[in-house]
Formats: C-alpha cells, structure tokens, sequence
C-alpha cells in the first residue's frame, strides 16, 4: 500500500537564524536534506538531516525534519521519538508543534487500523502531514507534494 506524504517546505525567518546559529556544514546538509524531501528521495534526506544532526545534534528543527523523514519511510516509532526529543528542545516551536500534531493525527488513525483491514476498500488511508524545514538562514521557497 502507498501512503502518500504532504511536504509543506518553510523558510526560517531572520529571528530564527539570529536566535540559533547553525554552522555552514550543518546548514548545507540541512538544506541538501530538505532539497532531496522535495523530490520524494527519504531515504537520502534522513540521511542528510542525521549528517547535520552530527554538527548540530540538539536543534528542535533539525530534529522534527528526522521525524518527518522517518514518517514518511513508514518508521513511525522512530519518528515520535525524535518529535518528542524536539518538542522536549523547543515546546513553544510552532513549526514543531505543528508537525507533532499532524503526525499524532495520521498515527492515531494508522494504529486504529486501515480500511482495508475494516473491510472498506473504498475508503484511503490518510496522509500524514509533517513538513521539513529549511535551515536558518536559508533562501528558498515552498512547495508541495
């Protein structure tokens, strides 16, 4: 079964890059790492993000883009792991929030069972609807999948 993935990419915004600066490695990785979300390539974006998690191993940000490349692997347990090491980072981070409770919403209705599991093949499976984010200080835009 394919389980669809909205990706929803953000640029920081300036208070964010002077509120936490983020090395030129860590920042390139990042970046290269949302680049690949957006062509629908997980597993190097994971890869990527873990490449600047290394630089940069506690921002809440980088730590929510794990989870949703995690998500969207299908790796749901991992990916709560690492939006509640996020969320434990950064509680008021709205981005994260906002990841966090789209990712709650798809896996709640993921663990309650499938359709095709209740005999209703009519109906799909929701997507899950986690976003990655640009590192701070970043130029670039969004975009959807």
């Amino acid at each position: 079964m394919t389980v669809g993935v909205l990706l929803l990419v953000t640029v920081s915004g300036l208070a964010d890059a002077q509120k936490r600066k983020v090395t030129p490695e860590a920042r390139q990785q990042w970046q290269f790492g949302v680049d690949m979300a957006n062509r629908g390539l997980w597993s190097e974006a994971l890869f990527r993000f873990e490449q600047a998690r290394r630089m940069e191993p506690e921002h809440p940000r980088l730590l929510s883009n794990i989870a949703v490349a995690h998500e969207a692997l299908g790796l749901f347990e991992e990916a709560l792991n690492y939006y509640q090491q996020a969320l434990r980072l950064a509680p008021r981070e709205r981005d994260v929030r906002r990841n966090y409770s789209r990712f709650v919403e798809y896996y709640q209705n993921f663990k309650g069972g499938t359709a095709e599991e209740e005999g209703d093949t009519a109906e799909e499976e929701p997507e899950p609807g986690g976003a990655a984010t640009a590192p701070p200080g970043a130029a670039g835009g969004g975009a959807r999948r």
